[in-house]
């Protein structure tokens, strides 16, 4: 990696690269040029993940505990050959421009933005009113943690095996896990939130004592929110293999189930943390864990009935 600024090529493209000795996680003294650095490395997993999805940068310009600021519209500064796609916004009644980053000199410069975090919606540009997945975004209030996220994730993927569904888990990378179901076959935000808000109110008739799914803060203490309104075309997720904004560079990070199942028998958040050097490290071993996301053909059952007759 260069040092300081300097304008690199990049297959056929020049980006330019500014302040890569600035510290941005003080903790580890992780560099703004190590961010970059990783970018360019988990490339090959991470981009497949973006292709073709508008993406909200998420910009930390003094680093990962100072001010941000999202960005949706794509800069006007960017270089020519960065690709952008018009979405329609219905609150400002006019297209938003977003990013598309689909290969590297286009990762490259957004890191170099101070994107550290990439946020994706659930939707391909080319059909955003129709989305490829279903989230669940499992978020612990405290005194809850990640291991009893842990815990919801796996009843989770137990009601939807009932449901003839696959799903896969992630860490979100700050303290909670997001399971997604795919889809990748036609459908609609109304289907996928309905069918979201549903499982998310079995789970809480059947476990009252450890499972919200009321909007509320209030009534979070202590349970796991299971966030289904994720799922609706003006939101985002952040996009797996990101970084995220924490005190170390950690990562929000595919993980298998029997790893979800090992942390909760040991009750060890520690076991669902993953840092940029970790993650490096589980694709050169384990190649991408959330590929299936990205290809896996599913259709979604009808769930009213669950209501009246849970699962058990």
């Amino acid at each position: 990696m260069p040092n300081s600024s300097s304008i690199i090529e990049v297959d056929g493209k020049q980006v330019k690269l500014s302040n890569l000795e600035k510290i941005f996680y003080p903790a580890s003294s992780f560099t703004k040029g190590a961010v970059i650095d990783y970018y360019i490395r988990i490339a090959p997993v991470l981009l497949p993940h973006l292709s073709s999805r508008p993406l909200t940068l998420k910009r930390y310009p003094n680093g990962a505990l100072e001010k941000f600021f999202y960005q949706k519209e794509c800069p006007a500064s960017r270089p020519e050959w960065m690709t952008t796609t018009p979405v329609w916004s219905e609150s400002n009644k006019k297209n938003t421009n977003f990013c598309l980053v689909e290969d590297l000199p286009s990762l490259i410069w957004s890191a170099n933005l101070a994107a550290l975090e990439l946020h994706t919606s659930l939707s391909l540009a080319e059909n955003i009113m129709q989305p490829t997945m279903v989230v669940f975004d499992l978020d612990p209030g405290p005194p809850a943690s990640i291991i009893n996220c842990a815990e919801v994730s796996l009843w989770l993927r137990d009601l939807f095996k009932k449901l003839d569904l696959d799903c896969y888990p992630k860490t979100s990378g700050s303290k909670g896990l997001q399971v997604y179901v795919p889809i990748n076959s036609p459908t609609d935000y109304e289907t996928t939130k309905h069918f979201a808000h549903v499982i998310a109110r079995v789970l809480e008739q059947k476990y009252p004592d450890k499972v919200v799914s009321n909007m509320r803060k209030s009534l979070r203490t202590g349970k796991i929110f299971v966030d289904w309104s994720q799922n609706d075309d003006h939101k985002t997720t952040v996009c797996v293999y990101s970084l995220r904004a924490k005190d170390s560079p950690t990562v929000s990070t595919p993980v298998t189930w029997s790893e979800i199942e090992f942390a909760l028998s040991e009750h060890d958040q520690s076991l669902l943390t993953f840092t940029s050097q970790q993650v490096l490290e589980r694709v050169a071993k384990h190649g991408d864990l959330f590929a299936p996301v990205l290809s896996l053909k599913q259709q979604l059952p009808k769930v009213d009935s669950l209501l009246r007759r849970p699962i058990h």
